[in-house]
């Protein structure tokens, strides 16, 4: 499928590697400029390069700021003053006991994975209502359905991000201006597959794979861990004119482990 994206403007956050990079890859597939964001330099100049052979100099720009930080929108803004898709993807998790995750965890937390998005949604949502047309989207994760109690913090901070998404959904009426939360399950970065393998030293890749499967996500109907490309497919027909009736809406790309029909 043709998505169309040509001569839209994307901020992909944390887009250096992982679910973001693979998302910033789809956009470029389908044409759009993206604006690649890490939080130095050194991370962001070799995912520009990787990106900008690939598909064109012109077309990947680069922005190293560390989105969490308070006023590192308005760098953003300053250097990019119009969005016409902007993917808040930016997160972090932690297996954390409940009873020792101290203030300073949740804040951390939630400055990473609420407050970059509400600030970057802030900067350049209202251009979009402005101009009529754009797309906001925020990946959360199945975790938001299903809190866990050795990640309270983090399903926290993941079902926060359901609810601002569906409240800036309510500010586009009669306008082609969208607002979605993608909801991926175990995905198949390089954090996730060291962790697994570390933990599981005397098996293979596809047994220590299983064997996370079997222990933490039993439900899992493709029982297997998401490839970062299939998430950014989701992303990407979302950010396309195809989806333009689906607003408000929470998708779940999570393999079918969250039980539940709606």
């Amino acid at each position: 499928m043709d998505l169309n994206l040509n001569n839209k403007v994307a901020l992909v956050s944390a887009s250096t590697s992982g679910i973001g990079y693979a998302i910033a890859d789809r956009l470029l597939q389908e044409g759009a400029t993206v604006i690649i964001n890490g939080r130095s330099e050194a991370t962001v100049a070799p995912a520009v390069a990787a990106l900008g052979e690939k598909y064109g100099t012109e077309r990947v720009l680069s922005l190293a700021t560390d989105l969490s930080v308070a006023g590192a929108e308005q760098l953003a803004a300053a250097k990019f003053p119009q969005v016409d898709i902007l993917v808040n993807n930016m997160g972090t998790y932690a297996l954390n006991d409940f009873f020792s995750t101290t203030d300073a965890d949740w804040q951390q937390m939630f400055e990473t994975n609420v407050w970059s998005g509400v600030r970057l949604a802030r900067t350049y949502m209202k251009g979009m209502l402005e101009r009529g047309h754009g797309r906001v989207i925020f990946i959360s994760s199945e975790v938001a359905l299903t809190p866990m109690a050795a990640m309270a913090h983090y399903s926290a901070s993941k079902a926060t991000q359901l609810s601002i998404s569906r409240s800036l959904a309510e500010l586009t009426k009669g306008t082609a201006v969208t607002v979605n939360a993608v909801l991926p399950g175990p995905t198949e970065t390089e954090s996730l597959k060291s962790f697994i393998q570390s933990v599981n030293p005397g098996l293979s890749y596809a047994e220590a794979e299983r064997k996370f499967m079997d222990e933490n996500r039993p439900s899992s109907l493709i029982y297997r861990l998401a490839k970062p490309a299939e998430v950014a497919n989701v992303v990407g027909f979302l950010s396309s004119e195809s989806a333009a009736v689906i607003n408000g809406a929470a998708i779940r790309a999570e393999g079918g482990t969250v039980q539940t029909i709606a």
